[in-house]
């Protein structure tokens, strides 16, 4: 079925852990975190055990995405939320954020006075590092199998 005995999302998948349940459908599961950054943190999960977004088959991606929208409607009409916040991270294990090695998507309602702040701060750049990154993008996805077939922008 696609679990992964020692991974603690599929335990709650299958039922072994609890877990708060919010919402699921034949590919996704919808959860409570149990250490929410704010009120009404809901962890998206697929059923079956996959480790990342790079290693998810397209539908069970897509089933992930269309639960996490359904979930940032439920927060933001349940809490008053003035936004909400799709945090979706991978990792090798030795950088990013990603310490649950189960692909998931976290909805984090977001609240005038909470104290998450930015994810970032936008730094200005050199241009043509901009376009030297692009150029490299554009040359790896002309040999990524699941480009095919290729944008037009990125044509020979």
């Amino acid at each position: 079925t696609g679990m992964q005995a020692d991974c603690t999302f599929c335990q709650i998948v299958s039922g072994e852990l609890p877990a708060d349940l919010v919402d699921e459908d034949e590919r996704t599961v919808a959860f409570m975190d149990i250490s929410p950054a704010t009120l009404g943190h809901v962890l998206v999960v697929p059923r079956r055990h996959v480790s990342d977004v790079m290693s998810a088959d397209a539908d069970d991606w897509l089933a992930v995405a269309a639960m996490a929208r359904r979930m940032a409607r439920w927060v933001v009409g349940a809490f008053r939320a003035g936004g909400v916040d799709l945090v979706q991270a991978n990792s090798d294990g030795s950088v990013g954020n990603q310490t649950v090695f189960h692909l998931h998507v976290h909805v984090l309602p977001r609240y005038h006075d909470d104290q998450l702040g930015s994810w970032w701060s936008p730094q200005t750049a050199d241009p043509a590092e901009i376009t030297e990154a692009a150029r490299r993008l554009v040359e790896y996805g002309r040999n990524d199998p699941e480009s095919v077939p290729p944008l037009a922008s990125t044509a020979p």
